[in-house]
């Protein structure tokens, strides 16, 4: 009887065999010379391309002195960027108080491309976000604390305060009564569709209100988008039925924010109040709310070489997940001996951790170095916290790792190095590049591209409308929503890569090993083999 004893792998199971194939693995990468300079080229790229366009970046504006250096952003109470400009029909009002008044009509001008060139096209219409309303506010000083009430072009009856915050009412389907009460620092908003009935809207508390606020009837219409700028728009809102408790004086009149032509004296765009039969007309250009197109210069311009480092990780990465087409992998042990059921696993944190380091080195420079040089220049910059700008950092970051994860596993399941790379390239730097020129912007919330919105730095406002296009900042998803699509899809690839792994019966890990065992002994000996 002849007896027989099955070899038996020096490699254990469980976390210490793990650890022993996740050391082998980073021993074979760093041994892989073709790797190491292709994610060190992506940092680069990244940084070089970044620094060039922030280094270059130049913005101008004209102002009633002509023109010049844009001015620095108006910032809200929070420190957003926002804009504030509007005409205001207002008393001032001592202690507490109340304001009623109903909108009767609202009515508008827009400017749509022209037809002819060189012949303004000024249609008649109204703007969705277009307002006109009730305000109390803490003085006509730009960027302070208001509460409002109103009527929009398309978005029913809103509360609305402090630029940043929106409160959805009641739709709009005639003559609407609007209300707003003062309470100390306390601001109601009321709606009621026949001036008996009354809904409130909103509750709002602005801290440190004075004693004597300013409160009135006020309009208000931002710019209508297109060809990614905002054109002219203007609204007029017909106000009756006006009644004010707790002040009792004459109405004062201001175009809140005017700029001027560039002869210094010329009002561009005023606005404009007319008394008539208790009646009050209010029309007004501009805008209550943040400013994400015109408030300067986004610190995610600093990442603009970001979609093409990232084929440079995609590419380390597909090749890595091929290597074994080419080589005996380090830990497939010997011939007929199954391959570690950790290796996929291995191989994906030590590649994700390669480029975590390679995004975070490289926005970690592009970055603060990028808004450095935009300020130097003069350009007007959105504020940014020390908070976002390390999510922005850290989060561009962790997108990296988890594209070049889903590169791996991709190839794994391929397993050419090719058709890994342009599928990697098709599903995360193509919708992104297709977003930026604005063509199917969905793209960034359905594709691996979606972690891209992890490096927006100015948040997207429900209530203000921007161009569907990443030049316009605008992003489908948020910050977190984005990046968790990503590593949602770099999760399943390498699922499905560890699955088809372990379907592999020993036969066919002898078969593959026994074809490749020559070629396996003259790649071990190269070191710069990727």
């Amino acid at each position: 009887m002849t007896s027989f004893t099955p070899h038996r792998s020096g490699r254990r199971a469980g976390p210490d065999g793990f650890l022993q194939v996740l050391r082998a693995e980073w021993a074979r990468f760093r041994g892989a010379r073709g790797l190491v300079l292709t994610m060190a080229a992506s940092v680069l790229v990244t940084v070089s391309l970044g620094l060039l366009v922030a280094g270059g970046a130049r913005s101008t504006c004209v102002t009633g002195t002509g023109e010049g250096r844009c001015p620095a952003p108006l910032l809200g109470p929070d420190g957003t960027a926002v804009r504030d400009k509007y005409y205001f029909v207002h008393q001032p009002l001592t202690g507490n108080g109340t304001i009623t008044a109903r909108v009767t009509n609202m009515t508008g001008q827009i400017r749509l491309p022209d037809i002819i060139p060189g012949v303004r096209n000024v249609k008649e219409g109204v703007v969705p976000w277009a307002k006109a309303g009730l305000l109390v506010r803490q003085s006509l000083r730009q960027g302070t604390p208001y509460a409002a009430v109103m009527l929009t072009g398309g978005h029913g009856v809103r509360m609305q305060h402090d630029f940043t915050h929106d409160v959805a009412g009641g739709p709009h389907n005639g003559p609407q009564w609007l209300r707003l009460t003062r309470s100390g620092d306390t601001v109601t908003g009321y709606e009621s569709d026949d001036g008996t009935t009354w809904t409130v809207v909103g509750t709002v508390t602005l801290a440190g209100l004075p004693r004597t606020v300013e409160i009135g009837l006020f309009a208000t219409s931002p710019g209508v988008l297109w060809q990614a700028a905002e054109a002219f728009s203007q609204v007029t809102a017909t106000f009756d039925r006006i009644t004010l408790r707790g002040a009792d004086g004459p109405w004062r009149r201001d175009d809140v924010g005017v700029v001027m032509e560039s002869d210094g004296t010329t009002p561009h765009h005023p606005g404009g109040a007319v008394e008539s039969g208790g009646k009050v007309i209010v029309t007004g250009g501009g805008d209550i709310g943040p400013a994400t197109l015109d408030g300067g210069l986004r610190a995610d311009l600093t990442l603009v070489g970001g979609a093409v480092g990232l084929v440079l990780v995609l590419v380390a990465a597909a090749r890595s997940g091929t290597a074994g087409r080419r080589r005996r992998p380090i830990g497939a042990g010997l011939p007929g001996e199954p391959r570690p059921a950790g290796l996929p696993a291995a191989k994906a944190a030590v590649l994700g951790a390669v480029a975590f380091v390679a995004g975070l080195v490289a926005s970690g420079v592009v970055v603060p170095v990028g808004l450095a040089l935009l300020r130097a220049n003069g350009n007007p910059v959105q504020p940014i916290t020390v908070g976002t700008e390390l999510r922005v950092i850290a989060g561009y970051a962790a997108f990296t790792a988890a594209a070049a994860v889903l590169a791996l596993g991709l190839a794994a399941l391929v397993r050419r190095a090719v058709v890994a790379i342009g599928l990697a390239v098709a599903l995360v730097v193509v919708p992104y590049l297709l977003a930026t020129a604005g063509v199917m912007p969905w793209l960034l919330a359905v594709t691996p591209a979606a972690g891209f919105a992890i490096t927006q730095s100015v948040p997207t406002f429900a209530h203000v409308d921007v161009t569907p296009s990443l030049i316009g900042g605008y992003y489908p998803l948020p910050p977190w929503a984005g990046l968790a699509v990503t590593c949602g899809y770099a999760a399943l690839a390498v699922a499905a890569a560890v699955a088809a792994h372990r379907g592999k019966g020993p036969g066919q890990a002898a078969g593959s090993s026994g074809r490749d065992a020559a070629a396996a002994e003259s790649a071990g000996r190269d070191g710069s083999s990727g």
